[in-house]
């Protein structure tokens, strides 16, 4: 399960949690909150894991492109020294090797180019994933003392409950 479907169960708790009567306060199972709590912890490492695969991929990426074009160069220039004794074959292989070497570059650049924007993308859906995340338990924690407050003001009794102190 995604963080998103996590949010999306937490939000649904508290909004669908039961009123205590008398008051706007809501009654929420703790038990429920700690497991949703517990799946996010466990998701989000995975999402965090996938990040940095992404990253590794893509420097792999980017070596085994300098890696060809390092062996097309080489190749090049091996071409060119055993052609060494004819001058004209000389200007043609080093014209090769020149056009063999910028398209190495073209294609490492969009190799390097494609990768970077894959990890981009991946990286801006987890970052909104965990924003999503973060407003979820931000709404959760201000409705939960948005209540507290207003029966403080409102000079009622607060209702105290033991087992929350105990967490």
């Amino acid at each position: 399960m995604d963080v998103l479907e996590l949010i999306d169960k937490l939000d649904d708790l508290i909004h669908n949690a039961r009123a205590v009567p008398l008051t706007d306060q809501v009654r929420i199972d703790r038990e429920a909150i700690y497991e949703l709590l517990d799946e996010m912890r466990s998701t989000i490492p995975e999402e965090v894991k996938q990040a940095r695969w992404i990253v590794k991929e893509r420097q792999e990426m980017l070596a085994e492109a300098k890696r060809e074009a390092d062996r097309i160069v080489a190749e090049a220039r091996d071409a060119a020294a055993r052609e060494v004794s004819q001058q004209e074959v000389v200007r043609k292989a080093e014209r090769e090797a020149e056009t063999i070497l910028e398209d190495a570059r073209l294609r490492e650049r969009e190799v390097r180019l494609g990768a970077e924007d894959y990890a981009d993308e991946v990286l801006g859906t987890l970052e909104v994933n965990l924003g999503k995340f973060l407003a979820a338990v931000q709404r959760g924690r201000d409705r939960l003392q948005g209540k507290v407050q207003a029966e403080d003001t409102s000079g009622g009794s607060v209702i105290y409950d033991e087992q929350a102190d105990e967490h």
